[in-house]
């Protein structure tokens, strides 16, 4: 089964070894997000771009997100998020903590609504940028699975994260799960699950 990968970069773009940009050249029929201004984001404009994606898509969609591309990622129209089959979303920005720019408290207060979709959450224990409990938070709300990595920071460049290839095995994980749901749809239950990784 098809899948379209929509690659959805967090504030101020991944760069060129982040592991969204090397996926990006990886992924077979892989789209990347491309708001229209980077560093100064505004929440609907990031919201109907994502969006926007996701409903040019000719086939399930699976959202590999970074960060606010997370957030942005769940904010997706009820309608559209019929479309997703599965979400990779790693690393979610808590916008909503004190240190938190101004722009990006815009996207506030983070969505915690139920997904329809199968997702997974990848978080650090020390992410400066979310707290590991806040994290956790999101997954249970969002109904994701929920995966631990010791030390990884906020899980990009800086932090050593270039090709990611445990982040692949997730991704076909998160794959193999889509195309059972796609292919059987059940009623949907929580799934919460923590798990302890190194990068």
């Amino acid at each position: 089964m098809r899948f379209q990968p929509i690659i959805v970069p967090g504030w101020k773009d991944s760069g060129p070894g982040h592991w969204q940009t090397r996926w990006a050249h990886c992924l077979p029929h892989a789209q990347r997000v491309q708001p229209p201004d980077w560093d100064n984001p505004d929440p609907a404009v990031w919201h109907a771009t994502v969006a926007a994606y996701v409903d040019r898509a000719a086939c399930p969609v699976l959202l590999i997100a970074h960060s606010l591309g997370c957030l942005a990622s769940v904010s997706l129209p009820v309608p559209l998020r019929a479309k997703v089959a599965g979400a990779l979303l790693v690393a979610p920005a808590d916008v909503e903590r004190h240190s938190a720019p101004d722009c990006l408290r815009a996207f506030g207060p983070v969505p915690l609504h139920s997904l329809p979709f199968q997702s997974v959450v990848v978080a650090s224990d020390d992410d400066p940028y979310c707290r590991l409990d806040r994290a956790r938070q999101f997954a249970s709300a969002w109904g994701s699975r929920f995966e631990v990595l010791s030390g990884a920071g906020h899980i990009n460049t800086e932090s050593g994260f270039g090709d990611w290839p445990h982040g692949l095995k997730l991704l076909t994980a998160l794959r193999r799960r889509a195309i059972w749901r796609v292919a059987a749809p059940l009623p949907r239950v929580s799934r919460v699950q923590e798990s302890v990784a190194l990068p």
